[in-house]
């Protein structure tokens, strides 16, 4: 039989991920929106609690929590404040290829980075002509003796200026398109990286998101991931283990919408009753909470797969997919339902739709799920 309910660890887990961000994040979320600053003492207070690097292996120093229990955290994470979790949990995103693809000297050396202090990596593919395209990058590798030398730019990544060591996409054999991309893991101190200003964006405003440059970088072949071609088997590989993350942030963004709505609607009167009496209001809080519940499952059972050592690339997309859209939508229906209240900085609804449209653009935009879900479904068996 399927069960849904949790392991009195696994609930614990959920109970402290909880406790943490509604004291650490929650009443610092409008200070970060307003302010653009990194939000490094809130992440210094989570790694000391054991919430960071969830998907580094107790071997290397980690917390090795499986994917689902990651959801769990990502969840609440997400329901305090998506712009200071995207911060804290872009590690994971950067430490996925290495679980793919990495040999256990590397996952030593750059996992132990992050165990042994509270410090950042980055996750470097997109380009400003290169982003749902990924086999259309231009930064190159280029053999010389023992190492590569890297040349090209890199755009939208999340750590940039704060990361300590880059995994890096970049083509070693233009004429085999996407099998000519290997992976690199790059100390962010090699000479030659320039890091480009902060960009101001619309919403999770305190995450730090900026171009990189590559300029005649050497990198030692050492530091290569798996073969030569190999890297974006192990660049969408790691997704299988992100995407599902990501839609639980989501969902906790969701989630944290609905409440909002949920306590308005309770409060606010019109012709003599709550606004929640009115069968307008009232369906669109059912529908938000039939969303949240719908994305948490997709999200849940993609971690489950995975977990159990399946291939869950499908189910990651729906999960993704279907998460960002119903938060686009739930956020959107909250600053609704707060009326000209929800347009005002002064109410937090507003905030929460500014942020949860990137969720529809990162990790893969809700087009590109839909083309991975069609190339699942359609596919010969």
């Amino acid at each position: 039989m399927v069960s849904f309910e949790l392991s009195p660890e696994q609930s614990q887990l959920r109970e402290l991920a909880h406790d943490f961000a509604a004291k650490e994040m929650h009443p610092h979320a409008k200070h970060y929106d307003e302010t653009g600053e990194y939000p490094r003492p809130i992440a210094e207070k989570a790694f000391a609690a054991g919430l960071l690097n969830a998907h580094v292996p107790t071997e290397y120093g980690g917390p090795g929590m499986s994917v689902f229990e990651e959801a769990l955290v990502a969840e609440e994470f997400g329901w305090a404040c998506t712009g200071i979790s995207t911060a804290m949990e872009a590690n994971n995103l950067a430490v996925a290829p290495l679980l793919v693809g990495g040999n256990d000297e590397q996952k030593k050396q750059f996992f132990g980075q992050l165990t042994s202090e509270c410090c950042f990596a980055a996750y470097c593919v997109t380009e400003p002509s290169a982003g749902s395209d990924v086999a259309n990058i231009k930064t190159s590798a280029k053999k010389k003796g023992n190492d590569y030398v890297l040349n090209g730019e890199k755009m939208w990544i999340t750590n940039a200026s704060v990361a300590s060591w880059f995994f890096v996409l970049a083509v070693t054999d233009p004429a085999a398109k996407h099998k000519g991309l290997t992976g690199f893991v790059v100390p962010a101190n090699t000479p030659g990286i320039k890091v480009g200003k902060k960009e101001k964006n619309l919403g999770q405003r305190c995450s730090d998101t900026r171009g990189i440059t590559f300029e005649e970088v050497v990198v030692p072949a050492k530091y290569r991931l798996g073969n030569e071609g190999d890297g974006f088997k192990i660049a969408m590989g790691a997704f299988d283990h992100t995407r599902p993350i990501v839609a639980a942030g989501a969902v906790g963004l969701a989630r944290s919408a609905m409440e909002y709505a949920v306590a308005y609607s309770l409060e606010r009167q019109t012709f003599g009753v709550p606004i929640a009496n009115h069968q307008a209001i009232a369906f669109m809080i059912a529908e938000m909470a039939r969303d949240i519940e719908a994305a948490r499952l997709l999200t849940w059972k993609a971690c489950w797969k995975i977990d159990r050592g399946e291939r869950n690339t499908l189910e990651a997309a729906m999960a993704k997919a279907f998460a960002a859209d119903s938060a686009m939508r739930i956020t959107t229906d909250a600053v609704q339902v707060f009326g000209g209240y929800g347009y005002s900085t002064e109410y937090p609804v507003e905030k929460l739709m500014r942020d949860a449209k990137i969720y529809q653009i990162y990790e893969g935009t809700s087009q590109i799920q839909r083309m991975i879900i069609a190339r699942e479904v359609i596919k010969p068996k």
